[in-house]
């Protein structure tokens, strides 16, 4: 049975609701997404380590879990919040509820609120330090217990979610394609960034995050790939100081996280958005080709366009809805990124070719 909860947000907003799931207290930065479906792949995404995700779509829950769709081997939100929260799932291929899967991994469920008005007070005064609680605490006191909790600025949260030796995955190529060997760095990778990867062709070793550029090197990659990832981007120093190294050593292809990495590594500066972009449905166009492709996004953070004016980048990518950076490239290296998620397709092809384009660029670079 749910019981009475209250959601705290650093600047005094508070909501009462119910809690499903774990029946404990827990922090994070309150964001929202606004996809329609997808919750699973929500919670599993590593990128969403150390935040509490407001849904947009009222109705969650209703088609279940299934363990095929996880972009990780558990959830990786502190919290989750929901209008209407459905423990009785209508789906061929659901495995388990999401209450029991969320109550499994010890994850609390907000629900009972009214998530519409939560999303405007974000897009009015920002993301910001949240907490779900049951705790029988003044309102103040729970302010206080808020404010003391970590800022996702500053924070590094890479070495939370990055697995910790090698793994090997073998590319599903055909027989007139070779098959490239890529290592990829594993900032908080997901799932299906692996199978894409795969699908393509590529035989890939992923690394933890802090693996040295030396060693990655030591394993003759024909390309290297920089994943997703959670935190602040200028506090994966490890990962900016490794990066700038292999700028030329081979080709590099980042996503998300990835591509925050490659702008610090070059030169470049990132900010904090106000309310970030996630959700399926951001338009981005291409300035290379001029076509618009609907893109999957899971961000906080952005890379600043003046920080990267040099002769060697080239823009490629913008978004649509606010101007900011979605994609450069260099052009006396091989070496490109995007800001998006083309593996989540929810164009659903729009932006596949990102994976043919970065089996091509190693293929030119050989010859």
């Amino acid at each position: 049975m749910p019981i009475n909860a209250r959601l705290v947000l650093e600047d005094g907003y508070i909501l009462k609701g119910q809690l499903h799931g774990a029946i404990k207290d827990c922090t994070g930065e309150v964001v929202f997404n606004t996809s329609m479906i997808g919750y699973q792949e929500i919670l599993t995404d590593p990128s969403y380590a150390g935040q509490i995700v407001v849904m947009t779509y009222p109705h969650i829950g209703n088609y279940g879990i299934t363990e095929q769709d996880s972009e990780a081997d558990h959830p990786q939100v502190e919290g989750f919040i929901v209008r209407d929260f459905s423990e009785l799932p209508s789906n061929w291929r659901s495995e388990e509820t999401l209450h029991d899967y969320l109550l499994r991994h010890s994850i609390p469920i907000f629900s009972g609120v009214d998530t519409r008005a939560i999303v405007r007070h974000i897009r009015s005064k920002g993301a910001m330090r949240g907490m779900i609680t049951t705790a029988d605490s003044t309102d103040n006191e729970l302010l206080e217990r808020v404010k003391q909790s970590s800022s996702i600025t500053g924070l590094d949260l890479v070495k939370k979610v990055s697995r910790s030796e090698h793994t090997k995955f073998s590319g599903e190529y055909a027989p007139d394609r070779a098959p490239f060997n890529v290592v990829a760095y594993d900032f908080g990778i997901k799932q299906n960034i692996i199978r894409s990867l795969t699908a393509t062709g590529f035989n890939l070793t992923i690394v933890p995050a802090q693996t040295p550029a030396e060693d990655v090197l030591a394993l003759k990659p024909d390309g290297i790939f920089l994943s997703n990832g959670p935190g602040d981007p200028a506090a994966v120093s490890y990962g900016i100081e490794n990066t700038r190294k292999l700028i030329g050593k081979a080709p590099i292809f980042g996503i998300c996280l990835g591509h925050q990495i490659l702008a610090l590594a070059f030169g470049g500066k990132t900010y904090k958005l106000k309310f970030g972009h996630r959700g399926g449905n951001q338009p981005v166009k291409n300035l290379i080709t001029g076509k618009i492709e609907i893109t999957s996004h899971n961000h906080g953070f952005s890379v600043d366009f003046e920080s990267l004016k040099a002769p060697d980048v080239e823009f490629t990518h913008v978004n649509l809805n606010d101007q900011t950076l979605e994609g450069f490239r260099l052009k006396n290296h091989p070496v490109f990124c995007v800001q998006y998620h083309p593996e989540a397709a929810p164009g659903p092809q729009d932006s596949a070719y990102l994976f043919q384009d970065f089996y091509k660029l190693i293929e030119e670079s050989k010859a």
